[in-house]
């Protein structure tokens, strides 16, 4: 019997990341086929197809320069060929674009196939709500989906700087197969079984590392991002416990929690870029293409799709955090104005 086939459907810096290690646990472990699939968009560099170029030098030199990809990793620039023999398909990409992805995919994949999705977001319901990424890929593809989220900056885990992460399974045996997939000297996994609230912690954090930009933006210190941090958590607690039954609150002291809070609101591209927002006068938009090289933003594209609801349900006013990103990033308050939020937020919610 061949090993479970892999598939990345994402070549971005973290799917890159990814990439690399995934590469490099399928040659230690019989389980797994030898070969890696990573889907990448096809772009040309320097006159040459990207993929020919990853194909070649082993290295996407877009998204993680100076890393070098293990030679089991192969780029395909079309997403059915690239994952419609795989078992296992690793979801890491913007998740503006699973939509278009899943309906590229829908009824073409391997029977009894996996999926995992390190895509930190919400999707919106019709219904105007939010879903869950691994909910809204479950239903979209009929495949059981776990998460990975976690305190891991893409080009620390390339560099192979120590870090953890947290893996959500519904399935502790499918999550034993995930664990081995991932784990490495450098990148240790915990598995578990709360699913929704190791998603839920990967997109709400973004809104929180916005708001510790703006803190940075408006001159502030340190002594205020903590407070940021602080009432940031507390509205992520409250959200899950709202809007996801049955989470549990010791998840929130896993990577995905509060490790991952602190990261970004210290080191991430939502943190960086909300900033600049606040010292240049810029948009959203216009600094993603100045600073991202491609990538997106994904923090005021959550702060948009969380309000919704709240607004729907007429609860903005009990996450006064979520609410000021929103508004700021839509230029409907200033950005001083986050500091009001915080002088002012209430204690018990």
């Amino acid at each position: 019997m061949t090993g479970l086939k892999v598939c990345i459907v994402g070549s971005g810096n973290w799917g890159s990341a990814i990439a690399k290690i995934v590469g490099g646990n399928v040659m230690k472990f019989d389980k797994f086929d030898k070969r890696v699939n990573m889907w990448v968009f096809e772009e040309m560099i320097n006159g040459q197809k990207l993929t020919e170029i990853i194909n070649t030098t082993h290295e996407n030199v877009k998204y993680l320069k100076g890393i070098k990809l293990p030679e089991s990793v192969f780029a395909v620039p079309d997403l059915v060929d690239a994952a419609k023999d795989a078992d296992i398909l690793i979801f890491v990409l913007p998740h503006q674009f699973v939509k278009r992805c899943c309906d590229s995919l829908a009824g073409k994949l391997k029977s009894g196939a996996v999926g995992i999705s390190l895509i930190k977001g919400f999707e919106r319901s019709p219904e105007g709500g939010i879903e869950l990424i691994s909910k809204n890929i479950s239903s979209r593809l009929n495949i059981q989906c776990s998460v990975l989220m976690g305190a891991n900056i893409a080009s620390e885990v390339a560099e192979e700087k120590f870090c953890e992460t947290t893996i959500g399974s519904a399935e502790m045996e499918m999550g034993k197969t995930l664990k081995e997939l991932f784990e490495t000297s450098y990148f240790r996994v915990v598995v578990v079984d709360d699913v929704y609230t190791v998603e839920a912690c990967g997109a709400l954090k973004n809104i929180v590392a916005c708001a510790a930009g703006f803190s940075d933006g408006l001159g502030y210190g340190d002594n205020t991002k903590a407070a940021v941090i602080r009432i940031g958590l507390m509205e992520m607690v409250k959200f899950t416990e709202v809007f996801f039954t049955g989470s549990k609150l010791s998840t929130f002291l896993e990577s995905c929690g509060v490790a991952d809070l602190i990261t970004t609101c210290y080191g991430g591209r939502n943190r960086r870029v909300s900033e600049a927002f606040v010292k240049s006068g810029k948009t959203i938009e216009e600094l993603e293409k100045e600073m991202l090289n491609g990538q997106q933003l994904q923090g005021p594209h959550t702060a948009d799709e969380i309000n919704v609801m709240l607004k729907n349900k007429k609860m903005e006013d009990k996450f006064p955090l979520f609410t000021a990103v929103y508004r700021i990033c839509h230029r409907e308050i200033p950005p001083q104005a986050l500091i009001d939020c915080i002088r002012e937020h209430p204690e018990h919610m």
